[in-house]
């Protein structure tokens, strides 16, 4: 449930993710012609590299300071939850007015009144008022063990508040290093759409003066126009990904629209990602450390804790108190006539509708649940882990075999211009060749960061960021 609840509140994080997943796409149509979006951006007060972009996501996120917030309710719950150890101490005014002959000799002895004449007028003794200021004191002595089950419940609240914050704090970091590599990776995108913008104008522009010339057919021009549209619609479709990226950074790091801000490189070259682990050693590694299995173990603590509450119930209870006040006609105090009580009571419950016995089936079915949660949340590590670990694998693969593409699309380029110079291949083929080089920087560019991510990812499957 709560690996449930932090992925819906880092949803947003996914657009950014997809964006990169669909680069190599965008790069089937790569070009260059300069657009609004990606006009060059005013001085801005802000900008972050990726380590500062975690530290600033860390201290400002919202879901983050939500679940300060949550640890900050549960060590209220425990001095709730403690009160019941501490004496209650209250202080009550009370006033009656009768002329019940019972309370009415009641309120004569206890306002220190009574003569002599009281007797005879026992059965008439007319209206009186009694004023009675008190202090009361009560001391719980023993409730079948409650308040020390309810105590430790509430010691374990706060260690479970406190995974909670934790597996934010891991998804947020892992959402944090995915979309700032999503956002790279768009505008390395957008550079190789620009520069097949140049490309194919450089060679429109030729093609033209050699239609002019009659040297080229018109449908060479065509060709190169439709290519020009092409990479011009690619290029549009690359700087809106770089201003999507930028949107989902924001709401990680809790900015507002109107807060301007960069995104810097880290460094110029890129860490390599690796593997080293094996997927046994990783999935144990998550079993132990993932702050949702242990927070999964501490719901089902925290259900067998409110079992032992419910049924002490069905145990006495006893309680000490004292009472210390005045009775008087009139308004005031008087130490003459001041009345101390103490005492002890002790009660117990032998019938109450089934109420406790209800109670307790209802807590035994809450911790069947826990149980079933913590099990379901293994599961769901388990295949998380399995997911991360097979996409980092696919994504190093990717990156090695378009590290191969790379070479082999340079070399290709490299002849079909040599045969473009001596006239034995047309201008469309040359285009051809043109994209094909450009398709395969980009892909190499978009696999070196999917596979930036799928580590990030892997780590935090594992609870790397706990």
């Amino acid at each position: 449930m709560m690996l449930k609840t932090i992925k819906n509140k880092l949803a947003l994080s996914l657009l950014p993710i997809f964006i990169l997943s669909n680069l190599p796409a965008v790069a089937d149509h790569v070009s260059k012609n300069p657009a609004e979006k990606t006009a060059p951006e005013k001085s801005t007060s802000q900008s972050f590299t990726l380590d500062q972009a975690i530290d600033y996501a860390l201290s400002n996120n919202p879901d983050l300071q939500i679940a300060t917030e949550r640890i900050s309710q549960a060590e209220a719950q425990l001095g709730v939850a403690l009160s019941a150890f501490y004496p209650q101490v209250t202080a009550k005014v009370g006033y009656d007015h009768s002329n019940n002959p019972a309370q009415v000799f009641s309120m004569i002895v206890a306002q220190r009144d009574f003569n002599a004449n009281s007797i005879n007028n026992i059965n008439n003794p007319g209206y009186r008022q009694n004023f009675r200021p008190e202090i009361i004191g009560k001391l719980s002595l023993f409730r079948g063990g409650q308040d020390y089950q309810n105590s430790k419940a509430a010691e374990l609240g706060i260690s479970a508040a406190e995974f909670e914050r934790s597996s934010v704090r891991n998804a947020l970091i892992e959402a944090v290093t995915a979309s700032y590599y999503a956002y790279l990776a768009a505008q390395e995108a957008h550079k190789v759409a620009q520069d097949s913008i140049s490309a194919i104008a450089s060679e429109l522009k030729q093609t033209k003066l050699r239609y002019e010339a009659g040297t080229v057919l018109k449908s060479d021009v065509l060709s190169l126009e439709v290519k020009a549209a092409e990479a011009q619609e690619a290029q549009i479709r690359a700087a809106n990904g770089i201003e999507l990226a930028k949107t989902g950074i924001a709401t990680l790091l809790g900015l507002s629209a109107e807060q301007a801000f960069t995104v810097a490189s880290t460094s110029s070259t890129l860490p390599e990602p690796k593997l080293t682990t094996s997927f046994n050693d990783l999935l144990e590694l998550a079993m132990t450390q993932r702050p949702e299995v242990k927070a999964a173990a501490n719901q089902v603590d925290i259900s067998q804790r409110r079992i032992k509450s419910e049924q002490g119930a069905y145990l006495p209870k006893a309680d000490a108190y004292v009472s210390y006040g005045q009775n008087s006609q009139s308004p005031g105090f008087s130490g003459s006539k001041d009345n101390v009580t103490a005492g002890v009571s002790v009660e117990m419950d032998l019938f109450s509708g089934l109420e406790t016995k209800n109670r307790v089936s209802a807590a035994e079915r809450k911790a069947a649940e826990a149980r079933e949660t913590e099990r379901k949340t293994k599961l769901a590590i388990e295949q998380e882990v399995k997911i991360a670990f097979l996409k980092l694998e696919e994504a190093l693969a990717r990156m090695r075999v378009t590290e191969a593409s790379v070479r082999a699309a340079d070399e290709a380029l490299r002849l079909v211009n040599e045969e473009r110079r001596a006239e034995t291949v047309t201008v469309t083929r040359y285009i051809e060749s043109e994209v094909a080089r450009n398709k395969a920087h980009s892909n190499t560019i978009a696999a070196h960061y999917d596979a930036l991510s799928a580590e990030a990812a892997l780590k935090k499957a594992v609870g790397d960021w706990k």
